[in-house]
């Protein structure tokens, strides 16, 4: 039985083997510790999901509770996906911040599911990284 709930302390090496685990790895900061320890602890909406206590699916949100949620991270370990698992953590979500939107940015392969769910493509999402000038 996988148990939901919310995380006030989450452990950096738990969010790590999920990250890993599930292979959204591959598109996070992996070398830098630190900078996955910030994107933790500036989280103010974390939901597992747990599988005997074992953490084995994550959602890691950025959320004003009123408006907007915007999700930053959902994973779920590659022997625990295709359960209900993501759904279940964004169920989760939307109980916990019912009125808001969400929002998210999907990774390739993953843009079927968040169809499936009901999400639709927001076409005027923009971004600048780090390494790019505000002009």
């Amino acid at each position: 039985m996988i148990n939901f709930q919310i995380e006030k302390d989450l452990k950096l090496q738990e969010f790590i083997e999920v990250l890993e685990k599930s292979g959204l790895a591959n598109r996070r900061p992996m070398d830098n510790p630190g900078l996955l320890d910030r994107m933790l602890i500036n989280s103010n909406l974390l939901i597992a999901a747990r599988h005997q206590g074992q953490l084995v699916g994550i959602l890691r949100g950025l959320t004003d509770f009123s408006y907007r949620t915007f999700v930053a991270d959902l994973a779920v370990i590659r022997n625990f996906q295709n359960q209900g698992i993501g759904r279940g953590l964004l169920e989760e979500a939307r109980k916990s911040v019912p009125d808001v939107r969400l929002f998210l940015f999907s990774a390739e392969d993953a843009e079927g599911f968040y169809q499936k769910l009901g999400f639709q493509l927001h076409e005027r999402c923009y971004q600048l990284k780090p390494e790019e000038r505000l002009l």
